[in-house]
């Protein structure tokens, strides 16, 4: 699929603020870019907030996530229509707006609902097929990308040997091993908003990742981040314990999690290091003190076989 990427932006605050209007003719106007990334470019006008997900995003795996959204109410914040729409070579979905996480009230972080929330997920069948979820796929991505932008640079060797003792299947390289479990893909804090803003119940967004696959991979970024030493063990232990509460499959009900997670947290741990060098070398600046803390997680990954996924 083929975009026009300097008229995206300009049209696509155009679409919103039409599809704003026909939802609330008295709205507010005024449209404010939430991101623009390559991945992504999402702007907001009023109550409603428009899409353009990534040049290469599949349509029809797009749609199928974007209905399930629809299908699973009190999980995924459901979409404002049906099917995604293409506007300047770009696929293009339209949500209604909702309250984002506070960046700045860390002890405000909604880790209980989180964790609530991917129990109930994880336990929903599937409304219809969904396409396999996306994690390992974008992990490797990711390492694919730090190795053709920074195959020098120190910190690249112990990333890259941290990923290639990974299983075949969190590298995206062969299929998971659980292929019934409906999973979000691309779990943290951004993926929560309270919808109606400001105080409505948390929910869900973001599905461009969503699909069947290991359920522990939505636990792994803040297993990463705890074994890291970037998340407090409180912080963690409260995420764990309310997901085991809500009958969370990915975990055992008790004991230790940590044979269910290994992989997939070593995955994220590979993945976040890898973006981060990436980043510092396009930057052209030195890494920082968590990306340090992530590039030596990463090196002692490597010296350690990691354990297998209960099924």
């Amino acid at each position: 699929m083929t975009t026009d990427a300097p008229a995206l932006l300009p049209a696509l605050e155009a679409r919103v603020r039409e599809t704003a209007h026909a939802r609330t003719p008295a709205c507010p106007c005024g449209a404010a870019t939430l991101a623009d990334r390559p991945d992504a470019t999402v702007v907001r006008h009023a109550g409603t907030v428009a899409k353009a997900h990534a040049a290469d995003a599949d349509p029809a795996e797009l749609a199928l996530r974007v209905t399930a959204a629809a299908r699973l109410p009190g999980v995924l914040l459901p979409p404002l229509a049906p099917a995604p729409v293409v506007l300047h070579g770009r696929l293009v979905t339209y949500w209604p707006y909702g309250a984002p996480v506070d960046p700045d009230d860390p002890d405000a972080a909604p880790w209980e609902a989180a964790a609530t929330l991917l129990a109930r997920l994880h336990r929903s069948a599937a409304p219809h097929a969904v396409p396999p979820m996306r994690g390992p796929a974008k992990a490797a991505l990711a390492v694919a990308r730090l190795r053709d932008t920074a195959p020098g640079h120190p910190a690249t060797a112990p990333v890259h040997a941290a990923w290639a003792a990974l299983p075949a299947w969190a590298r995206g390289a062969a299929a998971m091993p659980d292929t019934t479990t409906l999973c979000h893909g691309d779990l943290h804090l951004g993926q929560l908003i309270r919808h109606p803003a400001p105080d409505g119940p948390w929910l869900l967004i973001d599905v461009d990742d969503l699909g069947t696959g290991v359920p522990a991979w939505d636990l792994a970024r803040p297993a990463a981040w705890y074994a890291c030493g970037l998340l407090p063990p409180e912080e963690w232990h409260r995420f764990l314990t309310a997901y085991r509460a809500r009958g969370g499959p990915a975990v055992p009900a008790d004991g230790d999690p940590w044979p269910a997670l290994d992989v997939p947290a070593r995955a994220l741990t590979a993945q976040t290091a890898a973006r981060a060098v990436t980043k510092a070398v396009l930057a052209d600046r030195p890494l920082d003190e968590v990306e340090c803390a992530l590039v030596d997680a990463c090196a002692r990954m490597a010296s350690v076989r990691p354990d297998a996924p209960h099924g």
